[in-house]
C-alpha cells in the first residue's frame, strides 16, 4: 500500500470561495464569453451578485430542499453562474450533455424527479423537449428563445437584484449528481459534495504548480466532471480567469487568443491537434525536415499557433494516451503530463515536471492511498471522494468499499512509485483459445503509425484479434496500396511483441470518423467498444477465422 499525507483547506464550500474572491479581487475578471471579436466579461463582484440573486430566487421558489435541477447548455459564463446559484440555494445541479439522445435525457429527468430545467443553447433541444415531464419548470438563459412556458434568467436577476439566499452550505452537502457517460449500460449518477469538488482540486494544484490568477480556456463539456473541476472549480480556488470557447470551429482561434496557462485534453484532442499540425505542415516528412533545420523555431511557431506557448501544465487523462503521441508532441516543446482520476474520485495520480515517466499515470497525489486487489484492480482512498451513486445502493456497495473507491482499472506500481494502467477489468476478453487479452497495450502499439487516428481491438471469442481503425484526414489522400502496406507492416511489428494468443489476425480500415453523433464515442470522447463490435463484429470474426486458416494477416476496407 502506498500513501502520502497533505495540508489543509482555506474555505469549505464553493460559495465561500466565490465570496472570498469577490471581497479580495472585486474588479478582477473571472468569466469571459466570446462572440466574434466581442467579449462579455464578469468581474468577481458582478458574478457574485448575479449568483446570489438567482440563488435567492431559487430558494424562495423551491426551498433549500435538495431539489434536482437539470442544467442543459453549451459552455458559457451562465453555465457556471447557474451551477453556483443552484448550489448556493441549497439545491442540486444535474448537468446534462448537449449531445444526449432523447432516451437518455428522459431517463435522467425521470430518475432524478427533476423539477426545474435551466436551459441554454444546446444541440439536442428538439429531441429533449419532447421528453420533459409535464410538471417541470423552465428557466432560459440569455439568448435562448423557446415556445414552451418559461421564465428568463434576466427576469430572475431583475426581480431578485441585491438579494442573497438565507441558506448556508456545509462541506458534506450534496451539490451535484453527475451522470457518467459510460461505455456500456445505464448511466450512474455520481453524488458530489463541496468536499468532492474542492479537495481533489486543492491537491491537484500542488501537482500542476499553477501561477497566481491563471488563465483557463473552457472548451470541453462542463457537464463532464473533468472540465467542471479542472476549469470551473480550479478557477474559483485560484481566482483565475475563464474564457469560453465560442464553438469547435473557433477552437484554434480561441486557444491562440486566450493563451491558457493550464490545458487539459483527452487523447482524442491531442490526436486532433496532431492531425491539424500535420495538415498545416503538409506531411510528417515536411515537419521532420523543418524540425531538422530549426527545431526551436518551428516548435515555438506551432506552440504560438495553438496558444500553448505560455503554459504551466498540459494534462492528458480520461483514456490511455499512446506514448508515441506524447513523444510526437514533445518534439514540438509540448510536454504532456499523464494523470488519472474518475468521476468517483478525482485526481489520484499525475506526472509532474520533477517526476515523470511516459506511459505511466504518474505518482500518487498528496493524501491519496492506493491498494491493488487480488484481481489486479486499482482501488484508491483519499479525502474528497464522491459519496455514492444516486438511488443505486447496490452499485454504490460494489464501488465504494470501506472508504476505498474501486476503479474498474487494472494496473501496477513500479519500484519508483509510478502507477501504470494495464486496461479495464471489463475490457479484457478471451479469444477462442481461452486466454485473456488486454486491448489497451496492443492498441497503443498499433497506434504508433502515421495513418490512423482512432482504433479499437476486437476479439471476444474470435480465432484471432482484429484491429478496426479509422484513417486520418491525411491518410485518406494517400494511395490505398501505400496505406495497406504500412498498416500490415505495423500489425507485424505489434505481433512480434505480444503473446501468440493475442496476435492481430486482421485489420479493418474505415474512413468514417467515430463521433459522439454516431454514438461510437461517449460525450467524453471514449470509444464504446460494444458499438464498434456491433458495427464491425460480424466481418471481424469472419476475417479472424480466415486469418487463422490461411496463416497470414488480412486487411479489409469497410464499406
Amino acid at each position: 500500500m502506498i500513501g502520502q499525507t497533505g495540508g489543509a483547506m482555506d474555505k469549505q464550500t464553493l460559495t465561500e470561495y466565490v465570496g472570498r474572491n469577490a471581497a479580495e479581487f472585486p474588479q478582477q475578471i473571472w468569466l469571459r464569453d466570446r462572440s466574434g471579436d466581442r467579449y462579455t466579461d464578469w468581474t468577481w463582484t458582478d458574478a457574485n451578485s448575479e449568483i446570489n440573486a438567482v440563488a435567492a430566487w431559487l430558494e424562495e421558489r423551491y426551498g433549500a430542499s435538495k431539489t434536482n435541477v437539470v442544467l442543459l447548455s453549451r459552455n458559457r459564463a451562465h453555465w457556471m453562474l447557474a451551477d453556483l446559484a443552484i448550489v448556493g440555494s441549497g439545491n442540486v445541479t444535474v448537468p446534462m450533455f448537449t449531445t444526449l439522445p432523447a432516451a437518455t435525457a428522459q431517463y435522467i429527468f425521470d430518475f432524478t424527479d427533476t423539477r426545474l430545467l435551466i436551459l441554454g443553447e444546446t444541440d439536442n433541444w428538439d429531441a429533449v423537449k419532447d421528453t420533459l415531464p409535464d410538471s417541470i419548470d423552465i428557466v432560459t438563459l440569455p439568448g435562448v428563445e423557446i415556445d414552451s412556458p418559461h421564465i428568463t434568467w434576466e427576469q430572475i436577476v431583475s426581480e431578485s437584484s441585491g438579494q442573497r439566499p438565507k441558506f448556508t452550505g456545509k462541506p458534506d452537502d450534496l451539490v451535484s449528481i453527475v451522470f457518467t457517460s459510460g461505455t456500456t449500460g445505464v448511466p450512474k449518477g455520481v453524488m458530489q459534495t463541496h468536499d468532492s469538488m474542492i479537495k481533489p482540486m486543492l491537491r491537484s494544484m500542488k501537482l500542476f504548480t499553477l501561477r497566481e490568477h491563471p488563465q483557463f480556456l473552457s472548451y470541453l463539456p462542463l457537464s463532464h466532471i473533468a472540465e467542471r473541476q479542472l476549469v470551473a472549480v480550479m478557477s474559483v480556488l485560484s481566482a483565475g480567469t475563464v474564457t469560453f470557447n465560442e464553438s469547435l470551429a473557433t477552437l484554434l482561434r480561441d486557444m491562440a487568443s486566450t493563451k491558457p496557462n493550464f490545458f487539459f485534453g483527452p487523447p482524442r484532442v491531442w490526436e486532433q491537434l496532431q492531425q491539424g499540425i500535420l495538415a498545416k505542415m503538409g506531411s510528417q516528412r515536411a515537419l521532420d525536415d523543418a524540425l531538422a533545420k530549426d527545431s526551436d523555431g518551428v516548435g515555438l511557431q506551432v506552440r504560438s499557433m495553438l496558444g500553448l506557448d505560455d503554459t504551466d501544465y498540459l494534462l492528458t487523462a480520461a483514456a490511455p494516451t499512446p506514448p508515441a503521441l506524447i513523444h510526437w508532441h514533445e518534439k514540438l516543446g509540448l510536454v504532456i503530463m499523464e494523470g488519472f482520476g474518475q468521476t468517483e474520485i478525482m485526481v489520484t495520480a499525475a506526472n509532474t515536471t520533477k517526476h515523470r515517466k511516459v506511459g505511466s499515470i504518474g505518482r500518487l497525489a498528496d493524501e491519496v492511498e492506493l491498494k491493488i486487489t487480488d484481481e489486479g484492480e486499482l482501488a484508491f482512498k483519499a479525502p474528497g471522494t464522491a459519496i455514492g451513486y444516486y438511488k443505486m445502493p447496490e452499485k454504490t456497495a460494489e464501488t465504494f468499499i470501506d472508504g476505498w473507491v474501486h476503479t474498474g482499472d487494472k494496473g501496477h506500481v513500479d519500484a519508483n512509485g509510478f502507477v501504470y494502467l494495464t486496461g479495464r477489468v471489463k475490457d479484457y476478453f478471451k479469444t477462442i483459445h481461452g486466454k485473456f487479452v488486454a486491448p489497451p497495450p496492443i492498441e497503443s502499439s498499433f497506434s504508433d503509425n502515421d495513418w490512423t487516428e482512432q482504433l479499437c481491438l476486437l476479439g471476444r471469442g474470435y480465432s484471432k484479434t482484429v484491429v478496426v481503425c479509422v484513417l486520418s484526414e491525411m491518410a485518406r489522400k494517400q494511395d490505398r496500396a501505400v496505406i495497406e502496406e504500412a498498416l500490415l507492416e505495423q500489425a507485424v511489428k505489434v505481433n512480434d511483441q505480444v503473446e501468440k494468443h493475442a496476435r492481430i489476425g486482421a485489420v479493418i480500415v474505415t474512413t468514417e470518423p467515430w463521433t459522439i453523433e454516431n454514438e461510437v464515442l461517449t460525450p467524453t470522447l471514449k470509444i464504446r467498444r460494444e458499438k464498434v463490435e456491433k458495427r464491425f463484429g460480424e466481418s471481424a470474426q469472419e476475417l479472424a477465422r480466415k486469418s487463422a486458416e490461411q496463416g497470414q494477416i488480412l486487411l479489409d476496407w469497410a464499406s
